[in-house]
């Protein structure tokens, strides 16, 4: 009994970090696209994490779910985490828009602590998605929790889960008066830095245009002659007939 549940427990965990692999594919698809295609690449950072069993545990006592694998899976929606930095808050909402709207990711919540920040001063989007996890007996739908946010953000959220962790949530008044300030300041250098941006590169900045990163000429010239010639090859032989030198052969 034990050790099955062991390796049903094993292929729970499995599940998540398979999970995490394909968001951190699909996000990483995207980043190479912005960069490689486009003037800009919206996507800074990219982090990951699975919970451990005993975090998973911890949680399951301190919100008295039942300690099965189905009652997890359905109660606890952030065992999978991907963290993705962005270097403006209007990057954010093109990031989320972009992976949300592939088809194989069904979005079960998005909670916008930007539009409506927490009452210390956190600001992020979460998204609950849920994701297929394709395996050797078939497809599992596994949830992820998706965190986007600014560098600005991402900083303050750092300090404030380390501050947190220190007084086990009963942060000081000063402290979480201090917090609540800094996190204004996060805000105020966001909205600055976009600005310098829109400033230096136009307000079209963010717009899907190509990058410099132009392929030679001549490659491109070499391209365009021989579809010229295999355009001309098809209208003198239809697609079902047999070349001469082929039917020689």
């Amino acid at each position: 009994m034990t050790q099955a549940f062991r390796l049903q427990f094993q292929r729970f965990m499995m599940e998540y970090q398979f999970a995490v692999d394909e968001v951190l594919t699909k996000v990483s698809i995207l980043r190479e696209e912005f960069l490689y295609l486009h003037k800009y690449n919206p996507i800074e950072h990219i982090t990951s994490r699975v919970k451990t069993p005993e975090s998973i545990m911890r949680k399951v006592s301190q919100r008295k779910i039942h300690p099965s694998l189905t009652a997890i899976r359905e109660n606890i929606s952030d065992i999978a985490g991907v963290r993705i930095t962005c270097s403006f808050v209007k990057d954010i909402y093109k990031v989320l828009n972009t992976l949300t709207a592939q088809n194989d990711i069904r979005v079960i919540q998005i909670k916008d602590y930007i539009k409506n920040p927490k009452p210390s001063g956190y600001k992020s989007v979460h998204a609950i998605v849920e994701i297929p996890v394709f395996l050797s007996d078939g497809p599992v739908n596994v949830i992820v929790e998706l965190q986007i946010r600014t560098i600005a953000q991402d900083f303050w959220a750092s300090l404030e889960h380390k501050i947190f962790y220190k007084y086990e949530g009963e942060v000081p008044a000063h402290l979480a008066t201090e917090l609540a300030e800094a996190a204004a300041v996060a805000t105020k250098l966001d909205m600055q830095m976009q600005r310098l941006h829109t400033e230096v590169h136009g307000h079209d900045a963010n717009n899907d245009q190509p990058d410099d990163h132009e392929m030679d000429s001549d490659i491109i010239q070499g391209l365009l002659m021989l579809a010229k010639e295999a355009s001309s090859l098809g209208e003198q032989y239809p697609k079902d007939a047999i070349d001469p030198q082929d039917q020689a052969q």
